[in-house]
C-alpha cells in the first residue's frame, strides 16, 4: 500500500500509541515493516538528518524505505526526524516524504518560533505533517540538560504560534540511553495532553522501561520514538554472531540475524504501546 499519513497512523493506533522506529541501515527499514505486518499495528519509519548526512544524502535511504512502506502490508509512514534546516525538510519533502520534524530547539524561543512557523506554513501548504520540539530532550550530544522539563501553557502558546501538527515534548527522557531506567513524569504528560491541542512525542524512549511506556500512552503521549534500543539489539545480535563463528565474513550471514533481532524487540515494543 502507499505510504500512509501520519494522521492517519494515529487513528490507527488509538488508543494505544504510535511506534516510530529509526532507521541507520537497509536491515532496519525491513525489520519495522516486518514487525508492523506481523503484529498488525501501524508504525513509522523514521531518518535522522544524522543518518542522513552518513549516507552521503536522503536519496538513498529514502527512496528504499518508501518502497518498502509501498510494498508492506501494514500501514507505515516515511519520517524525516530532527531536521535542524529548511532545506533537508524541502528535499525529503521533494522525494516523497508526507511527514517531518524541525529541531529548533537550540535556538532561543522567539526565534525557534518564528523559524518552526516558517517552515510550519511551507508544509501545511503542501500537506505535509509537521513535529517540532519545545523544551529540550536532554541527552542529545551531551548538549541538553535531563532535567529539562515543558510548560504546558508554553506548548500552548507555541502551538498556536506555530501551526505545527505534534509536539515533541521533554518530560524526563533522554536520548542516547543505553539502559532502561528513566522514570517520566507522567502527571505533566497529563497536563500537557489535556492543555495542549496537537499530539505529544516522545523522544529518547529506548530509556524507558515498558512499564513507563504504556503509562505513558495511557497518560497521554501519541508519538513514540524509539531508535537506541533497535542498535543495541543489532549489535548484540551481531557480536553473538561473530563469536560463534569468528571466520565468518559473508554479511548476510551476521547482518540477518540483527534484522531479525530488531524485528523482534520492534514486536514487543508494538504490543507495549497497543
Amino acid at each position: 500500500m502507499p505510504s500512509t499519513p501520519v494522521s492517519e497512523l494515529i487513528a490507527v493506533a488509538a488508543p494505544g500509541g504510535l511506534g516510530a522506529f529509526n532507521v541507520i541501515a537497509l536491515e532496519h527499514a525491513e525489520a519495522i515493516a516486518a514487525a508492523a505486518e506481523s503484529t498488525k499495528r501501524p508504525a513509522i519509519l523514521q531518518i535522522s538528518e544524522n543518518t542522513a548526512g552518513y549516507h552521503g544524502g536522503l536519496k538513498p535511504l529514502v527512496r528504499a524505505c518508501l518502497q518498502i512502506a509501498q510494498d508492506s502490508t501494514a500501514p507505515l509512514a516515511v519520517h524525516l526526524d530532527h531536521a535542524t534546516s529548511h532545506e533537508l525538510i524541502r528535499a525529503a519533502v521533494e522525494l516523497g516524504v508526507q511527514s517531518v520534524m524541525y529541531d529548533g530547539s537550540t535556538l532561543d524561543y522567539a526565534e525557534n518560533v518564528s523559524s518552526t512557523a516558517e517552515i510550519a506554513r511551507w508544509c501545511r501548504e503542501r500537506g505535509v505533517f509537521i513535529e517540532a520540539e519545545l523544551g529540550e530532550v536532554g541527552g542529545k550530544d551531551g548538549a541538553h540538560a535531563p532535567g529539562v522539563r515543558t510548560d504546558p501553557d508554553e506548548a500552548v502558546a507555541f502551538v498556536a504560534a506555530t501551526g505545527v501538527n505534534a509536539l515533541a515534548v521533554a518530560v524526563g527522557s533522554s536520548h542516547a540511553m543505553q539502559t532502561r531506567d528513566a522514570r517520566l513524569d507522567d502527571d505533566l504528560i497529563a497536563r500537557l495532553a489535556a492543555k495542549v491541542p496537537v499530539p505529544l512525542v516522545l523522544h529518547g524512549s529506548s530509556g524507558v522501561p515498558d512499564e513507563g511506556l504504556a503509562s505513558a500512552v495511557r497518560h497521554g503521549m501519541t508519538k513514540i520514538n524509539i531508535a537506541t534500543r533497535l542498535n543495541i539489539v543489532l549489535a548484540q545480535a551481531v557480536r553473538a554472531e561473530l563469536a560463534a563463528h569468528p571466520a565468518l565474513s559473508d554479511p548476510r550471514k551476521y547482518l540477518g540475524p540483527g534484522r531479525t533481532a530488531i524485528q523482534y524487540e520492534i514486536e514487543h515494543l508494538l504490543r507495549v504501546l497497543a
